[in-house]
């Protein structure tokens, strides 16, 4: 029988005081005492209870789904393979069948010889609600294979092996795990990191292939429990890299991959605000660090005297060094200039030698792609825009020609001159310049609804990229946006600064004033933007739809850290100690606690009409705790005025990233895009 009514969960008075602040939580209850394990009946039945709910009024829109899930899959080619790239002795590639959730993974003999399928994620997710594959790892002598499973969607992966040559599982199981999968000894040992109870990543340890777990060794144990351990090869596979860091600080160690039990190499001990990364060619170490500039440098220094860094390119004010990469003649260089990626060849017996990859379009993301090989004379690179789909090219280093190799084919037909799309800057109330990407379609009539999303922490930048998926919004007249705001580095590290601990709101303020700005523009109006975000994206919805309410006509949150201050508050969450250099510790610092509190959306959720809501959790999340989302939602339905729609999707057999599936997650895009649609009063 169909609901009539939300539920509405049950008030349990409690409060708790820091800093001489005494803080009100009358659904703290919906957090089950017992997690990671959530088998609270009342805490089940009120999270069922919301996803009856959901179904109750989307049923409705049932048929929008439908029509928007099928064009959205027919934009997929469904048999489709990577591009061959090669690995040593062989060529490999991945593949998706017709109608296959999931991919298998191939190779074959350079010298000539037949297929080999080496991991089958079809077979293995076969039966199962959920599935995602980690790590995947061949051996250096190309004879095994290591790969890792997540089924459930905690992020606490199985690793298992396989003799390539005869087909053979091999008896080796480690559980528990969240890392990558890094051969060394001659392929008899593989380096891991186990999660502990926390779900942090302190420590780096050696498996001996046959061996039981118990006898594994730890080569490195970090003691900050705000730091996360991880560990790869270097470029020329001789080395064990071995890093540490949170999300302002890092300290790297070496091991050589033949000997893991050495006594490891400290490049340079940790100090407070540094990151550094590494890799080597021959005798001489690269280091990427912004010790000397916040938008990096890259040193070099001898391998017997790691702590010496003599700058190679300085860090600028322009050019945000981003990453390198070292081959054996030459080395790469990736960047951003004014948010714009940029690509630079450049040669260790000539520093002068420097040659930019050139791209057409005035705005797109490109970047280097897979490159196993030390020993190479091209590049493969990543390239696209708003407007031109995903491409793998070939960059020839000798004679600097680009060549396409593969085009992101669209079955159902896609037309780019269609579409067009531009960057703009927009003035947030401060006065900083915030830029917008921005695509739609060329007969597009100005004024009309408009969606925009944003991320805006952790650094993390959003590049201007092809989406097969935002077709079915800007098919029906929408304008996609991204606001590049504050608390992203994408025009370099002092924008990341801007927007993290004391000057957090500014990433609010920016995403606000981007919307309006949009508005006195022409391209929308109040009322006809939908927004969305996920996860501290999510955070950037509530606190939008707090302080903003009449701009919006829909909002989706995806897994939205909304319950902030709790959770920072909390050093036994798996993020919360490593969490602290972004957001501000309030345990110890009042000021913090008081800001925190004075965005954090759950805490500051009103007596005020909100727009039309829609909100997402997994109940086996161990990024976004699931209450978070369903404290919220409670709350709201307490306290506001409107009559609004108010959803929340909690899938209860998966986490971050909900459903799995190429397919399966694109009904959760169906559903998000229908309920826009339907709150905006946009047909099709």
């Amino acid at each position: 029988m169909a609901l009539t009514t939300p539920p509405i969960a049950q008030k349990k008075p409690h409060s708790f005081t820091h800093h001489g602040i005494t803080v009100t939580d009358d659904y703290a209850w919906l957090r089950d005492p017992e997690y990671p394990d959530v088998d609270d009946a009342q805490v089940l039945a009120h999270l069922n209870a919301e996803n009856a709910w959901f179904e109750t009024r989307m049923a409705a829109q049932q048929g929008r789904i439908d029509t928007l899930f099928k064009e959205m899959r027919a934009r997929i080619k469904e048999a489709d393979k990577s591009v061959p790239q090669k690995d040593g002795d062989y060529l490999y590639w991945i593949e998706f069948e017709e109608g296959a959730e999931y991919k298998k993974w191939w190779r074959k003999p350079v010298a000539g010889g037949a297929d080999e399928l080496i991991l089958d994620e079809v077979a293995l997710a076969e039966g199962k609600e959920y599935f995602q594959l980690g790590a995947i790892s061949v051996s250096m002598n190309g004879k095994l294979l290591a790969w890792s499973v997540d089924d459930n969607g905690s992020e606490r992966f199985t690793a298992r092996f396989k003799n390539l040559e005869t087909g053979e599982i091999l008896p080796d199981e480690i559980p528990e795990i969240l890392s990558s999968l890094v051969w060394v000894a001659g392929d008899r040992g593989i380096v891991y990191s186990r999660a502990n109870e926390q779900w942090r990543t302190d420590n780096a340890r050696l498996h001996w292939l046959g061996q039981p777990n118990d006898s594994d060794v730890e080569l490195y144990h970090e003691d900050d429990e705000g730091f996360r351990v991880g560990s790869s090869l270097s470029a020329n596979e001789q080395w064990l890299i071995i890093s540490t860091s949170d999300h302002e600080t890092s300290e790297v160690r070496l091991v050589p991959a033949a000997d893991p039990l050495a006594t490891p190499l400290l490049v340079k001990p940790r100090q407070d605000g540094v990151e550094y990364d590494v890799d080597l060619h021959g005798e001489t170490l690269f280091i990427h660090a912004n010790d000397s500039h916040e938008n990096f440098r890259l040193a070099t220094a001898p391998l017997a005297q790691p702590g010496e860094w003599t700058t190679l390119i300085a860090g600028s004010d322009d050019f945000y060094l981003t990453g390198f990469d070292l081959f054996r003649d030459f080395y790469v260089i990736e960047g951003r200039v004014r948010g714009l990626d940029r690509i630079e060849v450049r040669y260790y017996d000539d520093p002068a030698r420097i040659e930019p990859i050139e791209f057409a379009e005035t705005s797109y993301s490109a970047g280097v792609g897979d490159n196993p090989e030390w020993a190479v004379t091209s590049l493969r690179l990543s390239y696209e825009s708003m407007v031109s789909p995903s491409s793998v090219l070939e960059y020839d280093v000798a004679t600097r020609q680009l060549t396409t190799l593969k085009v992101q084919e669209i079955p159902s037909g896609y037309d780019p001159t269609l579409y067009t799309t531009e960057r703009l800057e927009i003035t947030a109330r401060d006065g900083t310049l915030i830029p917008v990407s921005i695509v739609y379609r060329k007969d597009r009539a100005m004024g009309g609804p408009l969606h925009l999303y944003g991320y805006g922490a952790y650094g993390i930048a959003i590049d201007p990229g092809f989406s097969t998926t935002r077709l079915s919004l800007v098919d029906r007249g929408f304008a996609y946006a991204i606001a590049h705001i504050r608390g992203g580095d994408d025009l370099g590290r002092a924008w990341y600064k801007a927007g993290k601990l004391e000057r957090r709101t500014n990433t609010f303020h920016d995403f606000v004033d981007v919307a309006r700005g949009l508005i006195d523009r022409g391209y929308t109006q109040a009322g006809r933007v939908s927004i969305s975000g996920g996860s501290a994206g999510g955070e950037l919805m509530g606190a939008v739809i707090n302080s903003d309410p009449d701009l919006w006509g829909a909002a989706v949150a995806h897994v939205p850290f909304v319950d902030v201050l709790n959770t920072m508050l909390d050093p036994d969450l798996p993020l919360t100690p490593g969490e602290w250099p972004e957001w501000g510790n309030p345990i110890e610092d009042k000021a913090a606690f008081e800001l925190i509190h004075s965005y954090s959306p759950y805490d500051q959720v009103k007596a005020q009409a909100y727009p039309p809501l829609l909100v997402t959790a997994g109940l086996n999340d161990p990024r976004v705790t699931y209450w978070e989302p369903a404290k919220w939602v409670a709350r709201l339905r307490e306290v506001k005025t409107d009559g609004n729609e108010l959803l929340l999707k909690t899938n209860m057999g998966a986490g971050h990233g909900g459903k799995s599936g190429r397919f399966e997650s694109l009904k959760e895009t169906a559903e998000e895009f229908a309920f826009i649609l339907w709150q905006l009063g946009v047909e099709g």
